[in-house]
């Protein structure tokens, strides 16, 4: 097949960009060049690839016998051509570590995750992973949050079973460090693919009321107390009557380290998280209110999301748009952008059946990022676009409707 080519400059510009088109390129052998990489990440630091884009396309390459070029760390045009599916995968315990131990072990998984989901074979054998590197690390989902947001939405949603564990925390705060998790995948059977599931309908409001708030707090102990007291009051101005479930407490053993993750659940099942990666002030009137101004921020920006009356929080929509374009049939996670836009009167059943007698669809045009979200929902959809032109996407984008990918046995 003639190579898509890509150009690394478009929307958000960065490694998103790389992750799921080379991801796309191996689930469908499609030839792939992508240009100018992280094109819009130029900066002090320059673009080009990134040690942890050079470990996933690595091992997606050795997994599908592909043929590489320019793939090194600052190289800003990289070739893939892929030889075998997924179906195909003969090492099932993968190991994976980037070079860097700040580099981020959930953008590595992002851009392999949904290659090994469509790695069933007739002998139904699990894949274990388990990849080392940053597991708290800046512009990076956390491990918590992959393990209480995404993967819940992803076996809810759409069937996907994946056993987890939290190894070491790898910290991109603070003196170098490298952490690692593992992950066991059951992949989708032979022959089978992705369905999605519809949460609770859209004409229940209450089923999008808050009535549970998990805490993950690591940070130093001196300030558990003083931070927990704080959380717990302002989540009870914003979330009256949820209650308050502290996950996890644990000590970060530095004050260049903390990290927070709130996470809340309603009544219909639905999660939205928001997350704080920082640091102890060394001196000022910020050191001695940090706690206090964190909370704040944190609940605040936890309650904008769900105030947004939709089904995920800003991270999670992006992270889901590859699991859409691959399933069978409708799929929809708005985050209610807009009313007038969003998938009210088109209704899904719970099967992920569109119901077209009430409908009001309006496709969208894939030629440049588009639809409802920030700018990695939107240039996601642009890359699945590009590498998978049978997905089709309504209202914005808050309406995907997959093209069904399934392989058989090799």
């Amino acid at each position: 097949m003639k190579p898509i080519e890509i150009d690394g400059r478009t929307g958000e510009g960065g490694g998103q960009v790389v992750r799921v088109a080379i991801c796309l390129a191996a689930l469908t052998t499609q030839p792939v060049i992508i240009r100018n990489v992280r094109g819009n990440r130029g900066g002090t630091k320059g673009g080009g690839l990134k040690s942890q884009h050079v470990t996933s396309i690595q091992w997606l390459a050795e997994a599908t016998d592909a043929e590489v070029e320019g793939l090194s760390v600052g190289s800003t045009t990289v070739s893939f051509i892929p030889r075998r599916a997924p179906s195909e995968l003969l090492q099932r315990t993968i190991k994976l570590s980037a070079a860097s131990g700040s580099a981020s072990t959930l953008l590595i998984l992002q851009a392999i995750l949904p290659f090994l989901v469509f790695a069933g074979n007739s002998s139904h054998e699990l894949v274990e992973l388990e990849i080392s590197g940053g597991t708290n690390v800046s512009f990076s989902l956390s491990y918590d949050y992959l393990d209480q947001v995404l993967l819940p939405v992803l076996e809810e949603r759409f069937g996907i079973q994946v056993e987890r564990r939290l190894t070491r925390r790898g910290w991109s705060l603070g003196p170098q460090s490298r952490g690692s998790f593992w992950l066991k995948i059951l992949p989708i059977p032979v022959g089978e693919s992705l369905r999605y599931k519809a949460a609770v309908p859209r004409k229940h409001p209450e089923s999008f009321e808050v009535t549970a708030v998990d805490v993950t707090m690591v940070v130093p102990s001196t300030v558990h107390e003083e931070l927990q007291n704080a959380l717990v009051k302002d989540l009870d101005v914003i979330f009256p009557g949820a209650d308050v479930n502290f996950k996890l407490v644990e000590d970060s053993l530095l004050e260049t380290r903390w990290y927070i993750l709130l996470v809340a659940r309603s009544k219909g099942g639905i999660r939205w998280g928001k997350d704080y990666l920082g640091s102890m002030p060394k001196k000022g009137k910020l050191r001695g209110s940090l706690t206090s101004q964190v909370s704040d921020k944190l609940c605040r920006g936890l309650f904008e999301e769900v105030a947004q009356g939709g089904e995920v929080d800003v991270h999670l929509q992006d992270q889901l748009i590859c699991f859409q374009a691959l399933c069978h049939g409708y799929s929809s996670f708005p985050r209610g952008e807009s009313p007038d836009d969003s998938t009210e009167g088109v209704l899904i059943d719970a099967l992920g059946n569109l119901d077209i007698g009430e409908s009001r669809m309006r496709r969208e045009k894939s030629t440049e990022p588009f639809g409802h979200g920030s700018l990695h929902t939107q240039t996601a959809r642009w890359v699945v676009s590009e590498l998978l032109p049978g997905v089709e996407f309504y209202n914005k984008g808050h309406l995907v409707r997959g093209v069904g990918t399934s392989f058989a046995c090799p």
